[in-house]
């Protein structure tokens, strides 16, 4: 039977072996999309596992090993051009001192290793704006098993033993850190990326990627339906069974999906180089985390041909049911008002979590993802019940014989004339929540990129609720920073140890402002300006918690002489310049080198790594519209091309009856673009809902307008779609003739 029902599959000739290439094409975008979604996930863990070494300095860690310690310190936050810089210094004891991964042998006092990345920017770069800032040389580059991702900023330093434990923060350790340890705050600067976070985010791209695929797959398994069923409808009636029926079907669909599935698994191969240089994290992946676990692979090669085999079954039960109502081709039953309760389910779901978020990222996933699948599932089973009432009401408000005929087509078979349309409707769906929810982030958010007039700036020092910096700047280094090309001015933070000029409306326990010399303020109006006639200020923390210049503030005059605040320790130092890449950074280096034991600061460094996740997020909403429409766009062409093939038969009759080729397109064109306009507009609106609903529930936030340019590309995109279905009105003519009306 099997050997049967593989001869039956590709005995229609050329249509037939076209609709099977075109399923197991369809099949292969789905493996290929599901397969590189499944390995980003993959990646994340493999890239979280790699960077543990870097918390080997956390002080919740239990040191076990009886081996000679290992002098270890984190620099703190290190940055260039808003890029995180991971640098620790090491300093061996003993010749079992423990090695962080990727190095074959610890550095020497004055030596260092880097990443590749890091390597390639340190000798393209001045050394006055980068190498400075590590003493010693670069003797080595850093191997893959220590690095999140080949864009990764790292730096290990080797120091003296005596030296290095006498610095701020340096511990003494035994072994190079594996697990993540408890309780990790600011002692562990590599915590990886969230890969519960990251799985909730790739699960729903895959469900927005894998749902227009699945149409698409649908929609290749209509093609030459109507003969199909009529041939299976027949053989039924000559004596076969349900269960050889079913067969034959389901082996046809499987052969397809095999091959389908066998090709999936190459454009994976294929897909894996693009899919590493997608930023989902903020940074690339290394091509070789892109891999699959054994399960999953058989889970994928073995599970798509069962669901083909399935959907096939499904697709034929009124052939087994009734082969005599297949054969006459009788008016499917009306779908009912109910086929609206799925979409109204999800969305009431998506409202239930709006001010009752869930406390864990698995609860939150387990929420957000159902929502937003039962939404997509919800569309495609009320688009049917929707064609049908607006074919309805047109129908009571049209005398046109096209309009007429079209409309009584929709109303009686909805479901074909809404199969034709769903992929562009899902598309759209997830094209209004993507865009919404990603606008309304960076909108929110776009804050991050500073205030203009605070780009230009370098903060240098100690924090507010941190011991002074120094007792006094050398000379030395304020001429250096004044001899900086770009320099525009500086002002020095002097410690407030009586905490003069305290507001009484603070907490005790909140920092006393800082103490400036009004003539420094003066060179940096950015920071705020003296009152009339003062010689110190009484300044809020210089930092950049709200991003915003303070130019317009006028700062409480401190009861203390000029000369009497410049002799108190310094806090930090606030250097501004013209805002040029390397005008900053020389600036940073000749700060790090005078005071290696504090950081600098920067507007776009406390900003970069949600800005990074932002920009990831971006990529995802790229790659999603950019694979969506077009599959989408060929779903529709297939499904039209479809149809016309499908009823060439009561075409060719009607044109035979005198009906003019010109009102048998007008009939076409409406009954694919009815659906496709009403059901759309039900999309973008029930988009823009679930991501208003989901903003509000997971981050407070109002949805934004994304603005005319999305709304602009919506209408390209359905004048697109609209081409695509003219398009297809040319085979009417070829294949209505006078041939195609005789019974077969």
């Amino acid at each position: 039977m099997i050997t049967f029902a593989l001869r039956l599959a590709v005995s229609g000739g050329r249509q037939a072996v076209a609709r099977l290439l075109t399923i197991a094409a369809a099949t292969a975008v789905g493996v290929g999309l599901l397969l590189s979604t499944l390995a980003a996930v993959n990646a994340v863990g493999a890239t979280n596992e790699r960077v543990l070494w870097a918390n080997s300095g956390a002080k919740s860690r239990t040191e076990t090993a009886a081996v000679d310690p290992l002098r270890w310190r984190d620099h703190g936050l290190e940055f260039y051009d808003g890029k995180r810089l991971l640098f620790i210094e090491v300093a061996a004891t003993g010749p079992t001192s423990p090695v962080p991964p990727g190095l074959t042998k610890l550095p020497a006092a004055d030596e260092y290793y880097a990443s590749p990345a890091l390597a390639k920017l340190i000798r393209e770069t001045p050394a006055d704006q980068l190498a400075d800032r590590f003493p010693g040389r670069l003797v080595g580059e850093i191997g893959k098993a220590a690095l999140a991702s080949p864009d990764s900023l790292v730096l290990v330093s080797g120091q003296d033993p005596e030296a290095l434990a006498a610095r701020p923060g340096a511990r003494s350790i035994t072994t190079i850190a594996t697990a993540l340890p408890s309780g990790c705050e600011a002692d562990c600067p590599s915590t990886g990326v969230r890969g519960d976070a990251m799985t909730l985010i790739l699960s729903v791209v895959a469900g927005a990627l894998l749902f227009p695929v699945v149409i698409f797959i649908g929609t290749a398994t209509r093609l030459s339906a109507a003969t199909r069923e009529q041939r299976y409808a027949a053989m039924r009636l000559v004596g076969a069974t349900p269960r050889q029926i079913t067969l034959i079907a389901a082996a046809e669909s499987t052969v397809a999906a095999v091959a389908g599935t066998v090709l999936g698994f190459g454009l994976f191969l294929l897909l894996r180089p693009l899919v590493a240089d997608v930023p989902f994290t903020g940074d690339r992946f290394f091509v070789d985390d892109l891999t699959l676990t054994l399960p999953q692979g058989l889970a994928v090669l073995l599970g798509v041909p069962l669901a083909a085999a399935v959907a096939a079954r499904l697709a034929l039960r009124r052939v087994t049911v009734s082969p005599l109502g297949v054969s006459r081709r009788t008016t499917p039953k009306p779908p009912s008002a109910w086929r609206v309760a799925p979409l109204l389910a999800g969305l009431a779901e998506l409202a239930w979590f709006v001010g009752r978020r869930p406390q864990t990222t698995n609860g939150q996933t387990a929420a957000y993802l159902t929502g937003f699948l039962v939404v997509m599932l919800g569309l495609v089973a009320a688009g049917p019940w929707l064609t049908m009432a607006v074919a309805r009401l047109v129908a009571a408000r049209t005398s046109r014989p096209a309009s007429l005929i079209a409309v009584r087509r929709l109303a009686d078979d909805p479901k074909a004339g809404f199969r034709s349309v769903a992929g562009l409707i899902l598309a759209l769906f997830v094209t209004t929540a993507t865009v919404a929810i990603i606008g309304t982030i960076d909108a929110n958010r776009g804050v991050l990129s500073g205030d203009p007039q605070t780009r230009v700036a370098v903060e240098h020092g100690a924090m507010a609720d941190e011991p002074p910096m120094t007792d006094a700047v050398p000379d030395r280094v304020l001429a250096d920073l004044r001899a900086v090309p770009g320099f525009r001015g500086l002002a020095v933070a002097h410690a407030n140890p009586d905490g003069l000029a305290r507001d009484p409306s603070l907490p005790k326990d909140f920092p006393p402002p800082l103490l400036a010399l009004c003539s420094d303020l003066a060179q940096v109006p950015v920071i705020g300006h003296c009152a009339p006639g003062a010689e110190v200020a009484a300044v809020a923390p210089f930092g950049f918690t709200d991003l915003e210049s303070q130019d317009a503030t006028e700062w409480p005059t401190a009861p203390i002489t000029a000369e009497a605040a410049a002799r108190l320790p310094v806090q930090l130092v606030y250097t501004t310049t013209d805002g040029a890449t390397a005008a900053k950074e020389r600036v940073r280096t000749v700060l790090s080198r005078a005071f290696p034991d504090h950081h600098s600061r920067m507007v776009q460094d406390w900003g970069s790594a949600q800005q990074q996740q932002l920009a990831g997020w971006r990529q995802l909403a790229d790659v999603v519209l950019l694979t969506t429409l077009p599959i989408a766009g060929c779903s529709l062409a297939v499904s039209v091309v479809a149809g016309l093939s499908d009823r060439r038969r009561p075409f060719a009759m009607l044109r035979l009856t005198g009906a003019p080729l010109r009102m048998l397109r007008a009939v076409i064109g409406l009954e694919s673009a009815l659906p496709l306009l009403v059901v759309s507009a039900v999309a973008i609106g029930t988009g823009f809902a679930a991501a208003a609903m989901f903003l509000k529930s997971q981050m407070h936030y109002d949805v934004v307008s994304p603005g005319g340019v999305f709304f602009g590309l919506v209408l390209l995109g359905l004048a697109c779609s609209l081409g695509i279905i003219a398009s297809t009105l040319p085979l009417l003519k070829r294949i209505t003739g006078p041939e195609a009306a005789r019974n077969g």
